[in-house]
Parts: structure tokens; sequence; C-alpha cells
């Protein structure tokens, strides 16, 4: 397969998001869509090693039934992911997807998207996985490790589904960035959207040729699109401007230049996607 839109699910409660920004996703792109179920058989919270307090000759036998169980564990894990994958293409196929695959690999889940990293288009992910479901303001650490290790598109989705109706572009005028701008010009994806284009910093001359090259780009694609210069701190800046503006998408390159370069390298990345409450589309 290649140039797929691959929707990483889990049991986790983005799921259901998961699978209709995926569908969504590939309608407008026109891409297969592929879902794709990890089996981890060595999570992070594993429970305890017991075997060295095991003692009176019964070692041996409590070894056995222990692997036993580990076997069986596996096989539920399996079936569980079958069932998930399933309902996903059923979901999937209601959302009006004509012919929706599936993959189940073992191991992590960032190992198998490096290993698939030249078949995707566009990775589709929840904002935390099923180990993270009730830390409401954490980030999932899989989502963290894949956003600096994936160099494709990822589209981080909330826990429920709003087909876009107006973008934002976080601009500041680098070489990434303005690719994004000519990326998202062209791309199908936001055919008929409205585009708004925003550049955190001081209103100077270069600031203001740089976004007016950026609503014209969009506008010389048959974009209808706006912008503005803000000045302030990255984050709440931008938050303002899609609270004030219904902003229902927020596209960034994920490096950059300038502070929003600062923004998206280091633990700053993890503040700006873990504040998000709408689609997070970043752009490598």
């Amino acid at each position: 397969m290649t140039d797929h839109v691959l929707a990483a699910i889990d049991g986790s409660q983005f799921s259901e998001s998961v699978c209709d920004y995926a569908a969504w996703s590939s309608q407008a792109l026109g891409a297969p869509l592929t879902f794709l179920h990890v089996v981890d058989n060595h999570p992070q919270t594993a429970e305890a090693d017991l075997s060295g307090n095991i003692g009176l000759g019964a070692r041996e036998h409590l070894l056995e039934e222990l692997s036993e169980l580990d076997e069986q564990r596996a096989k539920v894990a399996q079936e569980q992911g079958r069932l998930m994958l399933q309902a996903a293409k059923e979901r999937a196929v209601e959302d009006g997807v004509a012919e929706p695959a599936s993959r189940q690999r073992n191991g992590t889940l960032v190992e198998t998207l490096e290993e698939l990293a030249d078949e995707i288009r566009l990775l589709v992910m929840g904002k935390r996985g099923e180990g993270h479901q009730q830390d409401s303001g954490h980030l999932g650490s899989s989502l963290e490790r894949v956003v600096r290790g994936l160099h494709r598109p990822i589209l981080m989705v909330p826990d429920a589904f709003k087909r876009p109706e107006r973008v934002m572009i976080a601009f500041d005028g680098s070489k990434t960035t303005r690719k994004g701008v000519e990326m998202l010009a062209k791309s199908p994806l936001f055919q008929g959207i409205p585009v708004h284009v925003v550049i955190v910093g001081a209103e100077t001359g270069d600031n203001r040729s740089q976004l007016d090259w950026a609503l014209k780009t969009l506008r010389d694609a048959g974009h209808e699109a706006e912008g503005d210069i803000r000045a302030g701190d990255v984050e709440p800046t931008l938050h303002a401007y899609q609270e004030e503006q219904d902003i229902d998408l927020l596209v960034m390159g994920a490096y950059g230049h300038s502070r929003i370069r600062q923004l998206l390298v280091g633990s700053t990345t993890t503040e700006m996607l873990r504040k998000a409450d709408i689609p997070v589309l970043l752009l490598r």
C-alpha cells in the first residue's frame, strides 16, 4: 500500500473520533484508508516479576502457569484488536468509505509506524491512548514519541468529531511553514474551507510581506483566506485567535524558526498539543 491514510486505534475513548476523522480525511484526499492496531506484548505497565519469590519447590510449576497466562493474555489482546479493527471498518463504511483495510501488528506503536512510514500519506491518532484515558491534562506518551520521530503529516484528534469548517495555520515565514502554506493551498483536504493565517510577532514590514505572500498563495489556489499579525506569547495568542474566529482545525509546522520553532521543539511541543481542544495537523 502506498499513500494511505493510516488510522491508529486502540481501546481508548478517542478511537471513534479517530475513525471519523480518518474517514473524512480519506474521502477528502481520495486516498485509501487503513486502520492499524498494535498489540504490545511488553507494555510499560507490566506486572511485577514474582518468579524470584517463589519457593518450596513450586517455582517450576508456577513459572509454567505464568507462561501459560501470558500466552492467554496475548491471545485475548489479539482477539480484542481484531474486533476493534472490524468495528472501525464498519464505522468507516457507514461514514462513506468504500473499502477500508486493516492491519494488526505485534510490537510497539512507534516502531511499527517507523516501519510503515513510507506508506503513510497522513497518520490519524488520538490525543491519548488507552493507558492514559483518565489523564485529561496529559498527552499520551506514544503520541509524543511519534510526533518527534515520524516525518509524516500527523493529525492529532480530540475525542469528538466535528467536520472542519475553518482552518488556521500558525505561520512564521520560515522555509518549513512556507512549505506548509503551499501544501495546504493545494491539498484537497481543505478544498472549500476558509483558511486563516496567523503570525505571532511584531507588526514589521517583513512580517507583513510574509503574511501577504501566504494569503496570496492561498487565494491563488482558490481558497477564501484572511490573516493577522498578533503580538504575545505563541500558545495563548494562537488559542485566543482560535476561539475568536471559531477555528476548528489548527495546522502547524513541526519544525520552523523563530518563536514557533521554540514552541515545537522540546517540552513546549507537548504543551501546545496538550492544551488543544481541536484537531492539530502537524506538517513535516
